[in-house]
Parts: C-alpha cells; structure tokens; sequence
C-alpha cells in the first residue's frame, strides 16, 4: 500500500504504521481511508490477537482530514459522501472483534481523534507535542465521523461539548484525567506500554451516573446550557457550526447523516468555505517561517514595560532563555510578575513554573546581550532615545544575531541611521495582549538584509506566532487600517450616535469588539497620537479630544468612553442601530487595506486579508477585508 505499512509481531499483533506519502503530516485523504479500509478487510480475513494503530511521522499521529479536499465539495453529494466516508469506516473499525489501539504521540486533530475514539484503546504519550482534540468548528463545520458520539461517551457531554465548541486542545496529562486517554507513559515506554494495554482485557473506566443520565435523558440540560454559553460568543448568522453540533448531539446522537438538510447547510455555508480560507492564509503565514532554519536560545529584550515584559515571558513560555533589561531592578519588578502569572496560568505544573521563571533573568546592566541570538527593543517610541541605544548596542551583538525594533508608529528607515550596518535592522512588531495576539509584524526597510528578515521570521514562527512581512511605513499594515476605522467610529459618536451603538453595530458585523471600547482598551492619548500620524489630516474627532482634555484616558485611567472602575466597561443598552451603520464604519478599515496593497507595504490582497485577520480580529467568517468587499461586489 502507499500510505499504510502493516507489520505482524509475535503473538499476533498486527502494526499498522500511517506514513502518508509525499507529505510532512498524516491526514485523511480519501485514498488513506480507502487503504485504511483494505487493512480491515484483510485483517477481517485472518483476525490479529490486536491492533496498534500508530503513526510514521515526526509531527505527530494525525492532523485530521485532508483540508484541501473540503476545496472540492461542490455538490450537496459530494459533501454527505464525505461524511459517510468517515462514519462507515471507523463505526467498522470500533465493531471489529479484536482489541484495537491508537498510540497517540504529538498532534491528534480532528479525523485524527475521531480514528483514535474508534478504538478500544487510546494510548497518550507525555511530551509537548501531544495535543488532542476535535478543533472543527474552527473550520465552520463539524465532527462528523463518529466524534459527535464517542467523544461524550468517553468524557461526559459537558466537558465534550466545551472541546468541540471551542475548538480547544489538551495534552497527554489532562486526556488521561479526563478519560479520553486510557493511559499517559513517557516515550521511551510506549511501545511496552501499548501492547500491555491492548492485551489486557481491561474494560473502559464508566462515566458517573449523572454524566451518563446528561448523556441521555437528560441531554436536553446540557444542550441548553452549551447554547446559552454558545449565543454569548458567536451568533448564527455568522457561525452556525457550533449550534449544529449541539443539535446534532441533542437530537441525532452525533450522527450527522440521520440530518441531511444540516450537513448540506452547514458544509456548503459561506462560513464554512471562507474559514477554510483563512485556514490557508493561516498556513502561508507559518511558511514565511521556513525559509532559514535561524533558532534561537537566547533572547535579549530592552525596555520592560507592558510590551517589553510580555515579549519576553512569552519567549521564556515557548521554551527559550531571556534576559530583560532596564534602567533599574524595580522597572522590571512588575514585568516579572506578570510573567510568573503568566506561566502559572499556562503551564499549571510547579515544576514547569519555576523552571520559567528560571529563564527570564533580569539584566539591568544589559550583559545578556553579548549572548543573544535575538535583540528586540521595546522602550517608549522617541527617535533620539533609541539611536542612543542602538548606537551602545551594535559593538556588543554577535555577527549573526537578529537586532530588532518593536516600534509601531517609527520608520526603521529614521531608526537606523546610526548603525554602522543599518541593513541589520528589522522590524517585529507584537500586538497587546501578547499572549493572545497570534499575528507578529516582521518589517523591512528599504535596502534590509534579506537573511535578517528571513530570520526574524523564523523567530516569530519558533515562537508559535504567525510572521507577516511588510514593508517599513508609518503603522505597517494593521495599525494604519485600524486608525481610519477607529476615527470613523468616534466621528459617529460626535454625530450624535451612542458608543454603545456604535460597538453594537460592529459586534453585529463580526467583530469580536466594538470600535468604541477598543479605543477605550488601547488608551485615548494613545489613539490621539495615532490618528494625528495615520488618519492623513483628517480632523480629530471631538469627542476624543475632550475626552483627553479631562484626563479620561480609557480603561487605564479608569474612565474613557466608557466607565471602567470596575475592570469592565459599564454600558447602557445600545438601542436600535442604524441600518448600514456597520458597513459604513467598516469601509474606511476596507479602503485602507486596499491602499497599502496598491503601494506594496504587503505583498497581495490575500495577506493583506491575513494581517487584518490575525492582528485585529476582523470577522473571520467573511475571509477578510478585501475578499469581503469582492464578494459583495
């Protein structure tokens, strides 16, 4: 076969290893599941004493189902066909009259997951790289190969439904409390551990008995309360999927072909085919990441405020050693605290937290420097205070350290005068809040090293963000099409429209925030000082101008727009919207995008729509800017 190798033991047990031809990950094309099914009928034939199912590759045990054939559902058909596909096989599969087991060691998606539900046994090994989970609702669509079901049977439906509604992973550790994995072994033992627990006769450990009564009569409480979870965080106009799922596990037992009507709706929704879009945006964003193979272990950050700081706990939290510079000991003090909040949150185990906080040192003397494979400077935007450093800094780098800039609103082109190779200087440019934002800015100015660029990106991608190469201009791209968009917002508010209006209009649109309270959020001084360089002489909007005249800053002073002296904006109810409100305030976000293409700050429309996506949040669902102002005509 060209996908599968079958390899027989003594004692009976039978291997069968995926090793996908021709490609770095395994996922299910219909040709695998095609030799998948071949492997069952041969071993229907001449039963084994049990089944491993394991994986060949590297990267992990399954990616999920081959996204590029979503590309090609055309016809209702074709997309029940699909379905089917998947149902039939691994229902045969969890019916075999042998012991089955999947080894699950690195990412096990989607398919992935739904292949290792239909064993007996799910075998998790304990290193980083093992994730689980049924992430399709990020793509508009569903489960449909048997997940729906067996994944509730296996968890309950409650903490079931919060991975296929969200979308969310989980290591080895937290399968294993959960009972979807079996057991949890460290690598060197799986093989040993696997063939024990598949001859071992051992039963599945029972869901409790108020699990199993939510997973049955009682399925009506959960699928209510998922929903009323569900309507706070997506609306069905725009993402209809996750309310599919809930219905389909309510009404259906998970089983997608009994509701035909829903898989032709869900499957061929607009939804659907521009989240499968950004999905290949997303992917030619992580590519930009593999055009050198620069690795850091060393990281230098200069400047340990809010931007500062966070850059550097979420370099320590993807693994890499840093030290934080700053004038004094106690400017860096509330850096480090945010950071050990940080890893405690994310990484939950004692151990893992102090070996964190191990690697982010203090360096008010800026000796770590010397040492750095990567420099990144985040100290307050003056021209003058960061020639000044640049100037101290050049003589101490190594010949092929990265020396960057997270400037948002400065010209590299004005920072680098002072550099005796100016040409070394790039750009990477994060978003607040670090952690969230997955999309970093790598800038170029004109006459940049390309291998400094191609390693800065290599940076971004080693850090699990998503590198976007732009050119050097005043806001890049994501800062220069939100300011024209902010600026109309508070322009309706001076025309006389509530912000909670506003923001209501634009929640309506997709926006995962209205315009008004992001404002609010980044700081009105701020957003001041940004439209004065980005909104090309437009008039400041009045209401931002007293706002700033009376010291109410936005939620960092306690008052904006808003009120925040509780830690969340208090808002009046938003009253009727304007018809067309949103596609107004929208447009100058859209005409701004187009601009900055036309003038190649980034390269094509379809980055473009990527970097508005992943820096600002634009309404996935529409598949970006500039493809949702070419399908609306």
């Amino acid at each position: 076969m060209k996908h599968w190798q079958l390899n027989k033991e003594e004692g009976g047990i039978v291997v069968a290893t995926l090793d996908k031809a021709g490609e770095a990950a395994n996922s299910l094309s219909a040709e695998v599941m095609a030799e998948f099914a071949v492997v069952l009928d041969q071993l229907e034939l001449n039963p084994p004493s049990g089944l491993i199912v394991r994986s060949g590759k590297a990267a992990g045990f399954v990616a999920g189902a081959d996204i590029h054939e979503f590309t090609q559902l055309d016809t209702p058909e074709k997309g029940r066909e699909l379905v089917a596909r998947g149902w039939d096989l691994f229902n045969r599969l969890a019916s075999v009259s042998y012991p089955t087991l999947a080894l699950i060691r690195g990412h096990c998606l989607g398919g992935g997951l739904e292949l290792a539900l239909a064993c007996r046994y799910l075998l998790a090994v304990d290193e980083p790289g093992t994730k689980m989970g049924l992430p399709e609702v990020m793509l508009g669509i569903f489960p449909g190969w048997g997940g729906m079901r067996r994944l509730p049977q296996r968890i309950g439906p409650t903490a079931a439904l919060d991975l296929m509604l969200t979308g969310k992973t989980i290591d080895a550790k937290r399968a294993k409390k959960m009972g979807l994995a079996d057991e949890c072994v460290p690598p060197r033992v799986m093989d040993m551990a696997a063939r024990q627990l598949l001859l071992s006769g051992r039963g599945r450990r029972p869901l409790p008995v108020v699990q199993r009564l939510l997973n049955g009569p009682l399925k009506f409480v959960v699928a209510r309360g998922a929903r009323q979870q569900v309507v706070k965080k997506a609306r069905p106009e725009h993402y209809p999927a996750p309310y599919a799922i809930i219905d389909l596990w309510a009404k259906h037992d998970g089983n997608a072909l009994a509701a035909p009507a829903v898989v032709d709706r869900i499957i061929h929704s607009p939804t659907a085919r521009n989240l499968v879009r950004v999905f290949f945006l997303q992917e030619r964003l992580k590519g930009f990441g593999k055009e050198c193979d620069f690795k850091a272990q060393r990281v230098h950050v200069i400047g340990a405020g809010v931007m500062g700081g966070d850059i550097a706990a979420w370099c320590v939290l993807r693994g890499l050693t840093v030290t934080l510079q700053d004038q004094t000991l106690e400017r860096i003090l509330p850096a480090l605290k945010r950071a050990n909040d940080l890893f405690a949150k994310r990484l939950r185990d004692p151990l893992k937290i102090r070996d964190a906080n191990d690697r982010l040192i203090p360096d008010v003397t800026g000796d770590g420097a010397v040492h750095a494979d990567v420099v990144i400077e985040a100290i307050f935007e003056s021209v003058e205070a960061k020639h000044a450093l640049f100037k101290a800094l050049e003589p101490k780098l190594k010949p092929g350290a990265v020396l960057a800039t997270n400037t948002s609103s400065l010209k590299l082109e004005d920072l680098r005068t002072v550099l005796a190779k100016p040409e070394r200087l790039v750009g990477i440019h994060f978003f607040n809040p670090v952690a969230m934002m997955p999309l970093v800015e790598v800038v170029a100015a004109d006459g940049a090293d390309p291998a400094a660029v191609q390693a800065a990106c290599a940076f971004v991608r080693q850090i699990d963000k998503l590198p976007l190469p732009v050119k050097s201009a005043p806001g890049f791209l994501v800062n220069a099409v939100l300011a024209p968009y902010m600026l109309a917002a508070m322009h309706a508010v001076d025309s006389g429209i509530n912000p909670e209006t506003v923001d209501e209009a634009m929640l309506a649109f997709g926006m995962p925030m209205g315009p008004i309270e992001l404002v609010d959020t980044v700081g009105l001084d701020i957003a001041l000082a940004a439209g004065r360089q980005l909104a090309d002489g437009a008039e400041p909007p009045h209401c931002l101008l007293r706002a700033v005249e009376n010291g109410h800053l936005g939620k960092k002073s306690g008052r904006g727009f808003y009120d925040w002296s509780t830690g969340r904006a208090a808002k009046a109810a938003a009253g009727q919207v304007p018809a067309g409100l949103g596609e107004r305030l929208v447009e100058p976000l859209i005409a701004r995008t187009e601009r900055l293409v036309a003038d190649g700050i980034v390269a094509d429309a379809d980055l473009a729509d990527a970097g508005v996506i992943f820096g600002t949040g634009f309404a996935p669902f529409t598949g970006g800017p500039l493809h949702y102002r070419q399908k609306r005509g």
